[in-house]
Protein backbone atom coordinates (compact mmCIF):
# COMPACT_ATOMS: atom_id res chain seq x y z
CA UNK A 1 0.00 0.00 0.00
CA UNK A 2 1.48 3.49 -0.93
CA UNK A 3 0.90 6.12 1.65
CA UNK A 4 -1.77 8.50 0.71
CA UNK A 5 -2.05 11.91 1.93
CA UNK A 6 -5.53 13.14 2.32
CA UNK A 7 -5.93 17.31 2.52
CA UNK A 8 -9.34 19.02 3.79
CA UNK A 9 -10.05 22.15 3.36
CA UNK A 10 -13.09 23.23 5.85
CA UNK A 11 -14.28 25.77 7.70
CA UNK A 12 -15.20 25.61 11.66
CA UNK A 13 -18.96 27.23 10.96
CA UNK A 14 -19.72 24.45 8.14
CA UNK A 15 -21.96 21.53 9.99
CA UNK A 16 -20.97 19.72 6.61
CA UNK A 17 -17.57 19.84 7.35
CA UNK A 18 -18.75 17.86 10.49
CA UNK A 19 -20.77 15.62 9.11
CA UNK A 20 -18.29 14.70 6.39
CA UNK A 21 -15.57 14.42 9.40
CA UNK A 22 -17.68 11.36 10.44
CA UNK A 23 -18.39 10.00 7.25
CA UNK A 24 -14.74 9.89 5.91
CA UNK A 25 -13.46 8.78 9.82
CA UNK A 26 -16.07 5.54 9.02
CA UNK A 27 -14.42 4.96 5.98
CA UNK A 28 -11.14 5.04 7.10
CA UNK A 29 -11.66 2.71 9.98
CA UNK A 30 -12.75 0.14 7.56
CA UNK A 31 -10.00 1.10 4.60
CA UNK A 32 -7.23 -1.94 5.27
CA UNK A 33 -4.60 0.42 4.58
CA UNK A 34 -5.64 2.97 6.95
CA UNK A 35 -2.26 2.76 8.90
CA UNK A 36 -0.39 4.37 5.34
CA UNK A 37 -2.78 7.59 5.34
CA UNK A 38 -2.06 10.98 6.97
CA UNK A 39 -4.61 13.61 6.80
CA UNK A 40 -3.88 17.38 6.84
CA UNK A 41 -6.49 19.68 7.39
CA UNK A 42 -6.65 23.12 5.63
CA UNK A 43 -8.00 26.34 6.28
CA UNK A 44 -11.24 27.78 3.86
CA UNK A 45 -13.37 30.81 5.37
CA UNK A 46 -17.04 30.60 3.95
CA UNK A 47 -17.29 34.08 4.65
CA UNK A 48 -13.92 35.96 5.71
CA UNK A 49 -15.91 39.73 5.64
CA UNK A 50 -18.20 38.36 8.81
CA UNK A 51 -17.47 39.97 12.45
CA UNK A 52 -17.92 37.91 15.22
CA UNK A 53 -21.05 38.55 17.19
CA UNK A 54 -21.87 36.15 19.88
CA UNK A 55 -24.88 37.80 20.50
CA UNK A 56 -26.31 37.58 17.10
CA UNK A 57 -28.39 34.40 16.73
CA UNK A 58 -27.18 32.49 13.46
CA UNK A 59 -30.82 32.03 13.26
CA UNK A 60 -31.55 35.73 12.51
CA UNK A 61 -28.63 35.65 10.38
CA UNK A 62 -29.23 32.83 8.33
CA UNK A 63 -32.71 34.30 7.43
CA UNK A 64 -31.17 37.59 6.70
CA UNK A 65 -28.54 36.23 3.96
CA UNK A 66 -31.32 34.22 1.95
CA UNK A 67 -34.34 36.62 2.88
CA UNK A 68 -36.38 33.46 4.54
CA UNK A 69 -38.24 33.67 7.46
CA UNK A 70 -37.07 32.58 10.75
CA UNK A 71 -39.70 29.66 10.52
CA UNK A 72 -37.84 28.69 6.79
CA UNK A 73 -34.33 28.71 8.75
CA UNK A 74 -35.12 26.91 11.59
CA UNK A 75 -36.69 24.40 9.24
CA UNK A 76 -33.71 24.48 6.93
CA UNK A 77 -31.57 23.90 10.55
CA UNK A 78 -33.62 20.66 11.63
CA UNK A 79 -33.04 19.07 8.22
CA UNK A 80 -29.17 19.64 8.70
CA UNK A 81 -29.19 18.29 12.58
CA UNK A 82 -30.78 15.24 11.32
CA UNK A 83 -28.19 14.62 9.34
CA UNK A 84 -25.66 15.28 11.88
CA UNK A 85 -27.68 12.74 13.79
CA UNK A 86 -27.22 10.29 11.49
CA UNK A 87 -23.77 9.69 11.77
CA UNK A 88 -23.88 10.66 15.40
CA UNK A 89 -23.46 14.02 16.11
CA UNK A 90 -26.37 16.29 17.91
CA UNK A 91 -26.42 19.49 16.54
CA UNK A 92 -27.74 22.69 18.45
CA UNK A 93 -27.48 24.79 15.33
CA UNK A 94 -29.94 27.93 16.96
CA UNK A 95 -27.12 28.25 19.77
CA UNK A 96 -24.25 28.84 17.34
CA UNK A 97 -22.54 31.88 17.65
CA UNK A 98 -21.91 34.09 14.40
CA UNK A 99 -17.92 34.39 14.37
CA UNK A 100 -15.15 34.86 12.42
CA UNK A 101 -12.70 31.81 12.25
CA UNK A 102 -9.39 33.21 11.15
CA UNK A 103 -8.06 32.57 14.61
CA UNK A 104 -9.20 29.56 15.10
CA UNK A 105 -7.84 28.51 12.08
CA UNK A 106 -4.63 29.67 13.41
CA UNK A 107 -5.28 27.54 16.24
CA UNK A 108 -5.20 24.22 13.84
CA UNK A 109 -1.89 25.45 12.74
CA UNK A 110 -0.70 25.72 16.05
CA UNK A 111 -1.99 22.64 17.18
CA UNK A 112 -0.84 20.53 13.94
CA UNK A 113 2.90 22.19 15.14
CA UNK A 114 2.64 19.87 18.38
CA UNK A 115 1.14 16.98 16.30
CA UNK A 116 -2.54 17.27 17.14
CA UNK A 117 -4.45 19.14 14.74
CA UNK A 118 -7.29 16.42 14.20
CA UNK A 119 -8.14 16.52 17.27
CA UNK A 120 -8.49 20.18 17.50
CA UNK A 121 -10.37 20.24 14.49
CA UNK A 122 -12.85 17.69 16.54
CA UNK A 123 -12.79 19.72 19.68
CA UNK A 124 -13.47 22.83 17.47
CA UNK A 125 -16.15 21.57 15.79
CA UNK A 126 -17.82 20.29 18.81
CA UNK A 127 -17.37 23.80 20.70
CA UNK A 128 -19.42 25.17 17.68
CA UNK A 129 -21.91 23.19 16.50
CA UNK A 130 -22.76 21.15 20.03
CA UNK A 131 -21.58 23.49 23.27
CA UNK A 132 -22.90 26.87 21.19
CA UNK A 133 -19.37 28.19 21.97
CA UNK A 134 -17.71 31.34 20.87
CA UNK A 135 -14.63 29.94 19.16
CA UNK A 136 -13.42 33.35 17.69
CA UNK A 137 -12.75 33.95 21.49
CA UNK A 138 -9.25 33.67 23.07
CA UNK A 139 -10.32 32.15 26.19
CA UNK A 140 -12.48 29.37 24.81
CA UNK A 141 -9.32 28.32 22.45
CA UNK A 142 -7.29 28.60 25.40
CA UNK A 143 -9.48 26.23 27.27
CA UNK A 144 -9.31 23.76 24.46
CA UNK A 145 -5.72 24.25 24.18
CA UNK A 146 -5.59 23.16 28.02
CA UNK A 147 -7.54 20.24 27.32
CA UNK A 148 -5.38 19.03 24.18
CA UNK A 149 -2.35 19.64 26.56
CA UNK A 150 -1.41 22.36 24.23
CA UNK A 151 1.90 24.23 25.73
CA UNK A 152 -0.33 27.07 27.47
CA UNK A 153 2.48 29.88 27.58
CA UNK A 154 2.80 29.56 23.35
CA UNK A 155 -0.84 29.60 23.07
CA UNK A 156 -1.72 33.01 24.58
CA UNK A 157 1.43 34.31 22.20
CA UNK A 158 0.14 32.67 19.27
CA UNK A 159 -3.08 34.33 19.80
CA UNK A 160 -2.25 37.45 21.00
CA UNK A 161 0.20 38.08 17.89
CA UNK A 162 -0.40 37.14 14.04
CA UNK A 163 1.90 33.28 14.29
CA UNK A 164 0.49 30.74 11.53
CA UNK A 165 -1.34 33.91 9.91
CA UNK A 166 0.55 33.07 6.80
CA UNK A 167 -0.44 29.04 6.72
CA UNK A 168 -3.68 30.37 7.07
CA UNK A 169 -3.68 32.77 3.69
CA UNK A 170 -2.00 30.17 2.15
CA UNK A 171 -3.83 27.33 3.10
CA UNK A 172 -7.20 30.09 1.47
CA UNK A 173 -4.69 30.71 -1.42
CA UNK A 174 -4.27 27.18 -2.34
CA UNK A 175 -8.35 26.43 -2.56
CA UNK A 176 -8.96 29.46 -4.85
CA UNK A 177 -6.22 28.19 -7.08
CA UNK A 178 -7.72 24.79 -7.04
CA UNK A 179 -10.72 26.39 -7.69
CA UNK A 180 -12.56 25.34 -4.58
CA UNK A 181 -15.99 26.89 -4.20
CA UNK A 182 -17.54 25.20 -1.06
CA UNK A 183 -16.54 22.67 1.75
CA UNK A 184 -15.72 19.69 2.69
CA UNK A 185 -13.27 19.60 -0.11
CA UNK A 186 -11.21 16.49 0.31
CA UNK A 187 -7.90 16.07 -1.96
CA UNK A 188 -6.33 12.82 -2.10
CA UNK A 189 -2.73 12.40 -2.80
CA UNK A 190 -2.93 15.76 -4.98
CA UNK A 191 -4.66 14.15 -7.73
CA UNK A 192 -8.13 12.24 -6.48
CA UNK A 193 -10.69 15.30 -5.33
CA UNK A 194 -14.16 14.65 -3.68
CA UNK A 195 -16.32 17.58 -2.72
CA UNK A 196 -19.17 17.19 0.12
CA UNK A 197 -19.74 15.43 3.14
CA UNK A 198 -20.05 11.89 0.94
CA UNK A 199 -21.16 8.49 2.30
CA UNK A 200 -18.79 6.85 4.16
CA UNK A 201 -18.38 4.41 0.59
CA UNK A 202 -17.62 7.23 -1.41
CA UNK A 203 -14.54 8.27 0.86
CA UNK A 204 -13.84 4.59 1.12
CA UNK A 205 -13.50 3.83 -2.70
CA UNK A 206 -11.21 7.14 -2.99
CA UNK A 207 -8.96 5.96 -0.36
CA UNK A 208 -8.78 2.78 -2.63
CA UNK A 209 -7.98 4.24 -5.32
CA UNK A 210 -5.75 6.56 -4.02
CA UNK A 211 -3.80 3.94 -2.45
CA UNK A 212 -3.64 1.85 -5.77
CA UNK A 213 -2.60 5.39 -7.99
Amino acid sequence: MKPILVEIWSDVVCPFCYIGKRQFEAALARFPGRDAVTVEWKSYQLDPSVKTDPNQKTLERLAAKYGWTQEAARQAMGRVEAMAEGVGLSFRLEDTKVVNTFDAHRFTHFARAHGRQNEAEEALFQAHFCEGANTADAQTLLEIGTRLKLPSSELQSMLAGNSHEDAVKDDLARARSLGIRGVPFFLFNQSLAVSGAQGSDVFLQSLARAGEA
